[in-house]
């Protein structure tokens, strides 16, 4: 009887080995494409925009201030008809007052106030000459929808007008609207002179 148990036991254990085992290894896979055409972004300007002085005076106590819009043009200049879109970076990430996903922050003051944010928007975008439409993916561009704000989690790229599907360029352009709001001054100290601090990095993202 002792020995029939022990060898159902053996029996048992080695019906359980494989799975035991079977997590030892796993596989890793590098993909990737090289694109021989490059693109390279420009902004006029050089990129600045001087929201000028703005006295304490002119702003909202309870609610934030919308700036005056600002306009700059955006170029993406390829070697070749590319298929490309534009992401951005907030460099000042976690100052936007609202934390609204089309926001961008316009820095910090007294270390832990925020200022105010910033929306950034094409208009007017034109590809290789013809007008044209922006579109935005949220998903690293398996899907598309019309689009023409830059947003923190989103990327843009170009579409005939009518069509949601991106098109190589080799020459786009558009004018990128800046809209700026200060945040409600009861949620500021404002004794001294505090600078606007907004930064953002434009770049390609080839498709």
């Amino acid at each position: 009887m002792n020995k029939q148990l022990s060898l159902l036991t053996v029996a048992l254990l080695l019906t359980g080995a494989p799975s035991a085992f079977a997590a030892s290894s796993t596989d890793l896979t590098v993909t990737g494409t090289i694109t021989p055409s490059a693109c390279a972004p420009t902004l006029s300007n050089s990129g600045t925009v001087d929201l000028g002085k703005i006295s304490v005076r002119d702003l909202n106590v309870d609610q934030p201030t919308q700036l005056l819009p600002q306009n700059l043009q955006l170029t993406v200049t390829c070697d070749a008809p590319t298929l490309m879109a534009v992401e951005t970076k907030d460099n000042r990430e976690g100052s936007n007052y609202d934390n609204g996903v089309y926001d961008y922050g316009l820095g910090l003051i007294n270390g832990t106030e925020k200022l105010g944010a910033m929306q950034l928007r094409l208009r007017s975008p034109v590809a290789d000459g013809v007008p044209a439409r922006t579109i935005g993916s949220e998903d690293a561009g398996s899907s598309w929808y019309n689009e023409p704000y830059l947003f923190r989690t989103n990327i843009i790229s170009v579409a005939q007008t009518g069509t949601v599907v991106p098109i190589p360029v080799q020459l786009f352009t558009s004018d990128l609207n800046v809209q700026a709001e200060i945040a409600p001054t009861n949620r500021l100290t404002l004794n001294n002179e505090v600078a606007i601090d907004g930064s953002v990095t434009l770049t390609v993202r080839y498709l």
